[in-house]
């Protein structure tokens, strides 16, 4: 691969030099393999075993400490997570072991049959169930402060940024109420390990013994100690994989006896906790609206745009199923200039 217009590109070669020759790294092999949002991205190569994946993290944008501190409690639970082969922190390099190429994501797009796409799911709840097991040491609080403060992502850059239009003073007023019901909602779960983004774009499909039991589980760095339903409404209401309701149901479903199988402080009435969940769902959809619309005009991810429809959809699907959210729902008829037909659940 070129360096010439790649300062980070020679800072990599270089440092993968540097390793062990056992490992028989082949630099000639070197390719891209994804990036994120973020300014991380990530390389393959062959290597001894196969091949093995580099994280160049570059600072001061990016910490790979959370990184490693995270993947460690997931590893100690029996999760499938990358195996660090050698790290390089204050550069911001790390190499990784290669969990195939393949997610759930990529997966779906391609197509695959119902049965098929059943045990890829079931075996993705059965993981999370298990990553809400494992300690939050050392993880931040999810806590009602930052819930709230990340719903402040939906007025400033998908109203007022996206749309170009101001809210009314009620209007504010309204959606600060409506924001305050949320976090404060969300915040009085149990706290739990919170993966942030456990969805199809993170989890890989290991169907080889080489790469491990499935699912692979990747972009864990940004764990936190908060509420047990936030990755369940992330996985069933996935921002880049539309789920209609009755497939969320069932999922829903699936989880909640999992979880309390598992001894998990889920509600033992399954309507108190799916109400629970959609109000995580809630906020979490809000607040991606709000980092779409971000990417979009801050960072030119035009990309994202493609996906704010189906998000909209999920936010739709929960605010017209409570009253106390109908501030709301008529704030998206005005943005998408619709006219909506309400009517309530609960």
């Amino acid at each position: 691969m070129s360096t010439s217009h790649d300062p980070r590109q020679a800072l990599i070669d270089a440092w993968l030099r540097s390793l062990p020759p056992e490992m028989a790294l082949r630099l000639d092999t070197l390719q891209p393999a994804s990036s994120d949002a973020s300014f991380r991205r990530y390389f393959r190569l062959e290597a001894a075993n196969g091949t093995a994946i580099v994280m160049d993290a570059p600072p001061p944008h990016e910490d790979v400490r959370p990184f490693l501190h995270a993947g460690s409690l997931l590893r100690e639970v029996g999760l499938n997570v990358p195996a660090v082969l050698a790290q390089a922190p204050e550069q911001g390099l790390l190499l990784l072991s290669d969990l195939g190429n393949e997610t759930y994501y990529r997966r779906i797009q391609a197509g695959l049959d119902d049965a098929h796409l059943q045990t890829l799911y079931r075996e993705a709840l059965a993981a999370l169930v298990r990553m809400q097991q494992a300690s939050t040491a050392g993880l931040p609080p999810y806590d009602a402060a930052r819930l709230t403060a990340e719903l402040e992502l939906f007025p400033e850059w998908y109203v007022q940024r996206h749309h170009g239009t101001t809210l009314t003073d009620r209007q504010a007023d309204d959606l600060g109420k409506i924001f305050r019901l949320l976090s404060q909602s969300c915040a009085t779960q149990t706290p739990v390990y919170v993966h942030r983004d456990f969805h199809s774009p993170n989890l890989m499909v290991c169907d080889q013994a080489r790469f491990g039991p499935n699912p692979g589980i990747l972009d864990f760095q940004d764990a936190l100690a908060g509420p047990l339903t936030y990755d369940l409404a992330s996985l069933v209401t996935d921002a880049r994989t539309t789920w209609e309701e009755p497939q969320q149901l069932d999922w829903a479903i699936r989880y909640w006896e999992m979880a309390r199988s598992a001894g998990l402080p889920v509600d033992t009435d399954f309507a108190e906790f799916h109400r629970a969940y959609e109000w995580m769902s809630l906020q979490r959809n809000l607040r991606i609206l709000g980092v779409f619309a971000r990417l979009n005009h801050r960072d030119g991810k035009s990309d994202y745009l493609a996906h704010m429809p189906r998000v909209n959809r999920y936010v739709r699907q929960v605010a017209q199923r409570y009253g106390v959210f109908a501030p709301l729902l008529r704030l998206l008829d005005q943005l998408d200039h619709t006219e909506s037909t309400v009517g309530y659940t609960f």
